[in-house]
């Protein structure tokens, strides 16, 4: 099985994902506005994959376009597999096995592009 595709949108930066919560005196992280927002979006966008619910282990290959470099691309990749995640297409992001990342800048076009393989074996 292959799942590929691509991501319109900005993929929020780690620092603009998550944020300090107090609740009843302990801290708590939670998701940004901004965070919450890609991944409705991203939800929109992974169509047909929706719902693929991958649950072996996979290799994810991703382009990451984004409009500046000031971004770092380890932000990118946890918020990508969170919204895989999100999307159900894969049912946990612990199966990755691989992860063959690139960062790139497209000033207009900010973008991820993906591609998952099934892995084929873990360990030796």
């Amino acid at each position: 099985m292959i799942i590929e595709g691509t991501i319109l949108g900005q993929v929020p930066s780690k620092s603009n994902s998550y944020k300090l919560i107090k609740l009843g005196g302990h801290c708590s992280m939670t998701k940004s506005k901004a965070m919450k927002a890609y991944e409705n979006s991203f939800y929109m966008q992974v169509g047909k994959y929706r719902d693929a619910m991958i649950d072996e282990f996979f290799e994810l290959e991703i382009d990451v376009f984004y409009q500046s470099n000031r971004s770092d691309l380890d932000g990118a990749l946890k918020a990508s597999l969170d919204c895989m995640q999100k999307a159900k297409m894969i049912k946990n992001d612990n199966k990755c096995t691989r992860i063959v990342a690139r960062k790139f800048i497209d000033k207009l076009n900010p973008r991820i592009e993906f591609r998952i393989t099934l892995a084929k074996s873990i360990g030796g």
